[in-house]
């Protein structure tokens, strides 16, 4: 009798140990979004607030490393990257990568307005990558359109604010979110957004704290503090225009600086429109890599996608980069940053 009881309590026993192993597996959710702007923020915001879970702000950089981070958790169980664009340096890692994860019943959701390559929205897909992808509307808005249903009432006027700062309002689904609300009072919000974010880059945690602030539905405005160090980030941008006019250079078709004192992203549009150049580029080393970070704008008369000129010329120099047709970004290394602009101007004829 004994030993019968001994089998009778021993078999339950088993069935609930494993049963609870299986529960614990794969329970996070993780969003790796872009950290340098409102967009990439607010994306990461959004997910949040539809799926809750953590969030990984990146730069272009630090990309890669963060993604294989990411994908080496056990616990994984869904994951979205947001605002990230590919590179010819870096798409065929991330679509190895990504396969690993579908392998081990990962969820994963890209959602982005980068350009990339077809045969890399091919591989994603054919991976059962679930690609939310547009070129026509900022990530921010797509994250929207997707999860509106898990979303708050408040999410479009954040999608609103992204598309403001990514020149993407004027889109057909920017639009429409945009006109819901006052244009004053969204466009003083998106700035005062994009201000605090630009200002706090060597500030992970307080960038983190944006995302949460946005993700329980506060207006940029409402969160403590913010307009008082847009002013700051205000008076800073006064002086980089006198800066600009004094050490901007050209060449045929674009106009160069490199900056020393701010982020490139928030000086390149001084260098664009003081220059008179169709283009513009402002690039500022990064010493801990070794590299430079390049920002690229183009004026409406811009006839090229300068995305796509950038990501391969930046490959070619054993660089990345990549984004938009008229605004985007790369990666150069130190040494050849002059090459990278030679060429780059050559290409633009």
């Amino acid at each position: 009798m004994v030993s019968s009881k001994t089998k009778k309590t021993v078999k339950p026993t088993k069935k609930k140990i494993v049963k609870k192993t299986k529960s614990t597996q794969r329970t996070k959710v993780i969003c790796i979004s872009h950290k340098e702007d409102a967009d990439g923020i607010s994306s990461a915001a959004l997910i949040r607030q539809a799926f809750g879970g953590d969030s990984v702000l990146v730069d272009y950089p630090g990309q890669m490393e963060a993604i294989q981070k990411v994908c080496a958790d056990e616990k994984l169980k869904s994951l979205y990257i947001c605002d990230l664009g590919l590179s010819k340096k870096n798409q065929d890692e991330f679509v190895e990568l990504l396969k690993t994860l579908k392998k081990n019943h990962v969820s994963v959701t890209y959602i982005d307005h980068h350009d990339i390559d077809p045969e890399i929205t091919k591989a994603l897909e054919k991976i059962k990558v679930k690609m939310i992808h547009d070129i026509n509307e900022c990530t921010t808005v797509q994250v929207y359109n997707a999860f509106k249903s898990k979303l708050s009432d408040h999410a479009p006027f954040i999608a609103a604010c992204a598309a403001i700062t990514d020149y993407m309002e004027d889109r057909p689904i920017g639009s429409k979110l945009l006109q819901i609300y006052d244009r004053q009072f969204a466009l003083i919000n998106a700035t005062v957004l994009t201000y605090n974010i630009v200002g706090h880059q060597k500030d992970p945690d307080y960038l983190l704290y944006l995302v949460e602030e946005l993700a329980e539905s506060k207006f940029p405005h409402e969160i403590p503090n913010t307009f008082e160090f847009a002013q700051i980030q205000v008076d800073k941008l006064a002086q980089i225009i006198a800066k600009v006019k004094k050490g901007m250079k050209t060449m045929k078709n674009i106009g160069y600086m490199e900056i020393m004192d701010s982020g490139a992203s928030g000086a390149v549009n001084f260098v664009l429109g003081l220059s008179g150049k169709d283009v513009g580029v402002a690039y500022k080393e990064r010493v801990d890599h070794g590299i430079y970070a390049v920002s690229v704008r183009g004026s409406k008369s811009c006839k090229v996608h300068l995305g796509q000129i950038v990501n391969l010329l930046a490959t070619e120099l054993g660089g990345s980069g990549g984004g938009h047709d008229k605004a985007c970004g790369a990666v150069i290394p130190k040494p050849k940053i002059k090459k990278f602009l030679t060429e780059f101007n050559k290409k633009l004829n």
